[in-house]
């Protein structure tokens, strides 16, 4: 196995391929239910002129499937079709994740998927996992113009759209709850569920519905091999908050664990100071991260502090970190800034040569940059 390079091809026949033990911890970020199509099918059988997509309800004022659906390269929403064309009897040939019929089958290949990862796992190793939910009937699409971290950016998401994810057993407008369908059956295959991570976004997609709430937030998983596993958890500590008086709710320490607990329980407990004797807790389980749009053509990628934390945590200096999905090769440029090694895999081409060239770029320039 080859440290720092991105191997093209299915995840799992790739894995497949690695050594046991040889990978410190996992940080990723899966393709979603429903979401897009990344473009690595292909067609078998039928009618080869047929374009395999509907050719009905055109519509110049929508984009969720059918607006110039006629002149696009690639449509999107429902206007795709997953595994046979009615058209034509043609069959889709495609290993990507996200384009299952149902939510269960998708949640079944990821854990398919993590159960091989299971074994290249040391055994302190950990997974975190980022995972973002899906309304039932709702496409991965958004008005035109506003481009952000589910939208489309570039010239591949808009030749790589999303499709509808029409669940049948499930009302219109349920939240289909993906990401603790990922969680519970991961524990049901053996992993420890550690913790549910909140990523806040300060600067979500605005949205235009009047029956709930704007969404503005996913969830990073920690997993674990087994029950003690690596965590460095001074890494990542933060700077207790104090107002000006230096006291805060009766605690003239401010807001830090260990004095809390004191503060609570009337035990004593020594502040714990980071190398410059300022008083620090743990970190929070609910991390606020700006999205930040990429400068090249991919459109899901998580911003590069986001994962900064589950790094620094999860990994040793010189340790290997793997992404089974590695799109645009953010994993890899932060593992690189921060001193560790990684590996990926990459379904799409497009996006494994991008991944190669945003690592050189920017990755391999500094390091020790968090």
């Amino acid at each position: 196995m080859e440290l720092n390079k991105v191997y093209l091809g299915d995840a799992l026949e790739s894995i497949k391929k690695f050594p046991d033990k040889c990978f410190d911890c996992v940080v990723t970020s899966p393709p979603y239910f429903g979401l897009r199509d990344y473009g690595t099918g292909q067609w078998v059988g039928g009618d080869p002129n047929c374009k395999h997509y509907r050719t009905t309800k055109v519509s110049d004022k929508t984009i969720t499937g059918h607006k110039r659906m006629n002149e696009a390269e690639s449509p999107v929403g429902d206007a795709i079709y997953k595994s046979v064309c009615p058209l034509c009897g043609a069959v889709r040939i495609d290993n990507q994740i996200g384009l299952e019929e149902t939510p269960e089958a998708y949640i079944q290949k990821l854990v398919e998927l993590f159960r091989e990862i299971r074994r290249c796992l040391k055994d302190d190793g950990t997974v975190w996992v980022n995972l973002g939910d899906s309304y039932n009937g709702s496409g991965g699409n958004h008005k035109e113009g506003m481009k952000n971290d589910t939208g489309f950016q570039g010239e591949i998401g808009a030749r790589y759209g999303g499709r509808g994810n029409r669940v049948v057993n499930l009302k219109p407008k349920d939240l289909i709850g993906i990401p603790w369908m990922f969680a519970f059956a991961m524990r049901a295959d053996g992993w420890y569920l550690r913790q549910d991570i909140i990523w806040h976004k300060p600067n979500p997609m605005p949205e235009s519905v009047t029956d709930r709430c704007t969404k503005s937030h996913e969830y990073i998983f920690l997993l674990s091999k087994s029950e003690k596993y690596y965590f460095d958890f001074k890494s990542i500590q933060e700077k207790a908050i104090t107002d000006s008086g230096g006291r805060v709710g009766g605690n003239k320490y401010g807001d830090n664990d260990d004095i809390h607990y004191k503060y609570y329980s009337g035990k004593e407990f020594t502040p714990q100071t980071d190398n410059e004797g300022n008083v620090v807790r743990n970190k929070r389980d609910v991390w606020s991260v700006p999205v930040r749009p990429t400068k090249e053509a991919h459109f899901a990628t998580y911003p590069e502090n986001l994962i900064v934390p589950c790094i620094k945590a999860g990994c040793p200096e010189n340790g290997v970190v793997l992404d089974p999905f590695m799109g645009s090769g953010t994993t890899g440029i932060v593992a690189r800034k921060l001193n560790r090694n990684f590996v990926g895999c990459e379904l799409n081409p497009e996006y494994r040569d991008m991944a190669e060239r945003r690592i050189f770029n920017e990755g391999e320039s500094i390091f020790n940059q968090f």
